[in-house]
């Protein structure tokens, strides 16, 4: 029993270890929709949200009626003593008497309720939980678009690395061939051996690429794990292609958006900043004014020389006050004026930062529509490129085996095709993060 009971826990671990690996399988869209509910950054920033709304909450409710409770039990391990002068009670003038004034153990037990009927402090303070809670919405769209871009970017270097494999493993497969026939045609006598060291070297150093290609492809798919908020070995089907991606992001007419620097995020995160510094600044002036609480307490207390108070018989006696603080700063010896200039400095800073977020913005947009339209344009370009080199190579592979070619020009040809393949997936790879870029920037995520 003992034996089948160890094989059947094997399996069920076997089975578990199993669900844990099962294959993900991603469109580039299905990625993003994944990444913006399980990311840890995004997860965060929705935890931010809600932290926000209950800080608003606390500060809404820092001004509602507040009530606490106090209970004090006291016992004199020795009560303290007085002196009284005997002649109250019949002595002789000048002489004292000892006396204890209370009983060795008591019980006060007070209910409090304060109100706040005036505080500009409190006013300020459920305008800033307001911003603040504005802040973590904007944090929350910030760190969206940047989690966007990061598995747009992850999942296009996959991509590369994987369509990177496949054609370095073309080439060679092509090289091996051409290696095998030149060195028969050497072994022959009918060529020259420089022909074969040519080709040895040019397949050694594509080799040497697709062991590199090969690791980085490993560090791609982590990376896009990490990016999902998945287990960083988890296993991953991409179901778009490099290509595919490059096509369907093509789109000339998002050039034509008219950037707006205020609908980026960062200018309303720096336009939440300048709003929490003039709270600031309100804040310090708000010290200055009175303070007006009011208050009500009620309670028993109970004396005893023993501890009778869970005595039905033991007396209780009642007391309740009403009353109203007044609180008038008059003199600070310019410290309320300090803080105040110094909180309007701020803001004034944080109004230069505002213009100076703008012009950067539009610099930004500026620099995004150009890069995106210079990636299509270079990948319309590196296609043609990618054909010539293809043509050029076939000729002097056919140049090289009927002996009118060296194998010096073969190798040239063979290295500008190898370029030109490169270049080609890197283009594409551009196409789809720049327009990534310029929708970040102008905060208009557009769905695939």
């Amino acid at each position: 029993m003992r034996h089948i009971s160890l094989i059947l826990l094997l399996l069920s671990f076997s089975f578990s270890f199993t669900q844990e690996q099962q294959t993900s399988s991603f469109s580039l869209q299905e990625a993003i929709d994944y990444a913006l509910e399980n990311n840890r950054q995004a997860q965060n920033a929705t935890r931010d949200i809600e932290a926000a709304k209950q800080q608003k909450w606390e500060a809404t409710a820092s001004g509602l009626p507040q009530i606490s409770a106090k209970i004090d039990y006291q016992n004199f391990l020795k009560q303290q003593v007085q002196v009284i002068p005997a002649e109250f009670f019949g002595g002789n003038p000048g002489d004292f008497a000892e006396v204890v004034f209370g009983t060795q153990q008591s019980i006060n037990a007070f209910a409090i309720l304060n109100q706040k009927i005036f505080d500009g402090s409190y006013l300020v303070g459920l305008q800033s939980a307001k911003v603040f809670l504005e802040i973590s919405k904007n944090a929350k769209t910030k760190t969206d678009l940047e989690v966007r871009k990061a598995v747009i970017d992850a999942y296009g270097n996959v991509l590369l690395a994987e369509e990177s494999v496949i054609i370095l493993e073309r080439n060679i497969a092509v090289l091996e061939k051409n290696l095998y026939e030149t060195t028969k045609i050497y072994e022959n006598g009918l060529g020259e051996e420089e022909s074969v060291e040519q080709l040895q070297i040019t397949l050694s150093s594509v080799q040497s690429m697709l062991n590199n290609t090969s690791r980085l492809k490993t560090l791609a798919y982590q990376m896009l794990n990490i990016t999902l908020g998945l287990d960083v070995y988890n296993p991953l089907l991409l179901t778009d292609t490099l290509e595919t991606l490059a096509q369907n992001n093509m789109s000339l007419s998002l050039l034509d958006i008219e950037g707006n620097p205020q609908n980026n995020v960062d200018y309303q995160i720096a336009e939440n900043d300048t709003e929490a510094k003039g709270l600031m600044m309100k804040l310090e002036k708000s010290k200055a004014l009175p303070t007006l609480e009011a208050f009500i307490n009620g309670g028993y207390s109970a004396f005893s020389d023993q501890f009778t108070f869970t005595n039905s018989s033991q007396d209780w006696f009642g007391s309740s006050l009403i009353g109203i603080n007044l609180n008038i700063p008059i003199f600070s010896s310019g410290m309320r004026s300090a803080a105040t200039q110094r909180a309007k400095i701020n803001f004034e800073k944080s109004k230069i930062n505002l213009i100076e977020t703008e012009q950067r913005i539009k610099l930004q947009i500026a620099s995004a529509k150009s890069n995106y339209q210079f990636a299509i344009e270079d990948y319309e370009n590196k296609k043609e490129n990618l054909a010539l080199a293809e043509r050029i190579e076939n000729k002097n592979q056919t140049k090289f085996f009927e002996g009118i070619g060296s194998s010096f020009e073969l190798r040239q040809a063979q290295t500008q095709l190898y370029t030109a393949q490169q270049e080609l997936l890197q283009a594409m790879l551009d196409v789809v993060n720049s327009k990534a870029e310029l929708e970040t920037v102008l905060n208009t995520p557009i769905n695939n």
